[in-house]
């Protein structure tokens, strides 16, 4: 079925130019399709949306079998994860899908992007909830507090 993502609220995030020229690349060599499923729940009413990620198919993409059958066999290729001894890999959610979402998180909080921001992408209703899961990621400010206090107290001192 169709529906919002987890807690029902759809997310506006920025879209680097690097994946915005991927997506234009895949969307060249593999059109979106449209492909009709119910709304929020087995009998709701359908909905037809145009999909940029399909199944082999044509079909959605079955996030079970995109993390069991793709993603988790190519973190085991580089070394990321230890290889599978059977077609199951480790069970852990950090070695999912869902690990991109903490690398969006960390990569932002490390360039500096307020938790307030970083909050609001990433969908959570309080930043304290972000901060409480990604306050081990945000680099020290001990060094940005000096410079910045520097700064201002010397501003025609560029020495950073």
């Amino acid at each position: 079925m169709f529906a919002p993502p987890k807690g029902g609220k759809l997310r506006d995030v920025p879209l680097p130019d690097p994946v915005a020229e991927a997506l234009q690349e895949h969307i060249k060599r593999f059109p979106p399709v449209e492909v009709t499923l119910p709304w929020m729940r087995a009998n709701g009413q359908p909905v037809t949306k145009r999909l940029i990620f399909s199944g082999p198919r044509g079909g959605h993409v079955w996030r079970t079998s995109l993390n069991e059958d793709h993603w988790k066999p190519a973190l085991a290729k580089v070394g990321v994860i230890p290889k599978a001894k059977s077609r199951e890999h480790e069970a852990a959610r950090a070695h999912g899908m869902h690990a991109l979402r903490h690398f969006y998180a960390s990569v932002l909080l490390d360039a500096g992007e307020s938790i307030k921001a970083v909050s609001e992408y990433l969908g959570h209703s309080d930043p304290g909830l972000t901060l409480k899961v990604y306050a081990h990621l945000m680099p020290s400010s001990r060094d940005r507090a000096r410079k910045a206090l520097g700064r201002a107290l010397r501003p025609q001192d560029p020495g950073d």
